[in-house]
């Protein structure tokens, strides 16, 4: 099958298109395989792409989000049959671990993502657990393939970061960073859904632009602003109750500085730089939470397919490429152009 794989780590030079082989036929007795229709990117696929700390087995397919047609089932499979229009949610747990028993699956000890530990979307066929599937729920207008595909990763992530994790409330006053990727266009939505007051930011005129016509309530240009500064002007001093972080050691600093006594701040990338400090007096003495999230569980998963049904979070696609054009798409993605998701559509 027609796949877009590393054969080695490093840079985008090493993306690829190749013939790889099809996923087994034989398949476990809870799995589902999925002819792939569309894929998503992520700054997840960059870093894969660049090297993370892996075991890789090259040729490595990239891609972590995706959608398709279920084309096969395993013997005890009961939730979806051939035919089904599925989108994939690509956090794979074990579901055994004591975390996932109590519910916790991105905790799971031997959790793993499709497109980093695991073979990714960005081919014709995959293979995942019955768990990791779910109906496309219809909706009008329909959803596209691409839209389907680029739900799962930045809905999940954003949903428990901002419900989950910070517990945002309405009335609270939310400040997230860098207005233009997935998971942060998605956690704009949902604190708005939460009643809360949104500051939104980016180094973009235009995504600025397209933050307030999402509901934003006030928008900085993190170039031009001392985002903290103009934090404590708009709220009295007071501060923001949310910072939503997925940036890191650029704008660290300025996120802590941005915090409310009590504030929480809530952390799911390192797209600038993974090092950090803190003074230790300030976090004690203003009783701040600082949090880690990644991905989601199982039941949060639910939750968030079932608001896309109901017509809320439909994903915002920023450009379709073709499969013979994935390169095309990650250099999109690397060069931080994009309003929404990237989609690449694998086949008709």
């Amino acid at each position: 099958m027609r796949a877009c794989v590393i054969r080695a780590t490093g840079s985008l030079d090493h993306l690829q298109l190749a013939d790889v082989p099809d996923p087994a036929a034989v398949l476990g007795a809870r799995d589902v395989r999925v002819a792939i229709r569309a894929a998503a990117l992520n700054h997840l696929d960059l870093f894969v792409a660049r090297g993370l700390p892996h075991a890789y087995t090259f040729p490595h397919i990239l891609g972590a989000d995706g959608a398709g047609v279920v084309d096969a089932v395993g013997a005890e499979v009961g939730s979806v049959r051939p035919g089904d229009r599925v989108m994939l949610n690509p956090g794979i747990s074990d579901y055994a671990c004591d975390y996932c028993r109590a519910g916790e699956h991105s905790l799971c000890v031997n959790y793993r993502m499709l497109g980093e530990h695991l073979p990714g979307t960005l081919c014709e066929s995959v293979i995942v657990p019955e768990q990791n599937v779910a109906i496309i729920p219809t909706v009008t207008p329909s959803l596209s393939w691409a839209e389907a595909a680029a739900f799962s990763l930045v809905t999940l992530t954003a949903w428990r970061m901002v419900v989950t994790r910070a517990q945002t409330q309405s009335g609270e006053t939310v400040l997230i960073w860098g207005i233009g990727g997935g998971v942060s266009l998605t956690a704009l939505r949902i604190a708005k859904l939460r009643g809360a007051r949104v500051i939104a930011t980016s180094s973009s005129d235009a995504k600025l632009e397209a933050a307030r016509r999402l509901g934003a309530d006030v928008t900085l240009n993190h170039r031009t602003h001392d985002v903290a500064r103009e934090v404590r002007t708009l709220t009295n001093k007071r501060g923001a109750d949310v910072v939503v972080e997925n940036v890191g050691g650029a704008t660290w600093e300025q996120s802590v500085r941005s915090l409310a006594r009590g504030g929480r701040l809530v952390t799911c990338g390192a797209t600038a730089g993974p090092q950090v400090a803190i003074d230790l007096r300030r976090l004690f003495w203003h009783s701040w939470s600082i949090l880690g999230s990644t991905m989601g569980n199982a039941a949060e998963y639910r939750e968030i397919v079932r608001l896309l049904g109901s017509g809320e979070l439909r994903p915002i696609v920023d450009r379709v490429f073709p499969l013979q054009e994935a390169r095309a798409a990650f250099e999109r993605l690397d060069k931080g152009e994009q309003l929404g998701k990237i989609a690449v559509e694998v086949s008709e």
